[in-house]
């Protein structure tokens, strides 16, 4: 896979990561581990989707 195509994804799923991370901070009451939890998560399913890719 090409590393055009590798940024395309990360940029995708960046969106998420964002969006996500705010969403989950007010749900979960000003809450930074939660926001984290999240994020590992987030990008552990990018990094599997990426070796998949591959």
């Amino acid at each position: 896979m090409s590393v055009a195509r590798k940024l395309g994804i990360l940029v995708f799923l960046g969106v998420p990561a964002i969006v996500g991370g705010g969403i989950v901070y007010a749900l979960t009451g000003d809450n930074y581990t939660a926001v984290f939890i999240y994020e590992i998560l987030l990008i552990l399913a990018a990094g599997a989707w990426i070796a998949r890719l591959s």
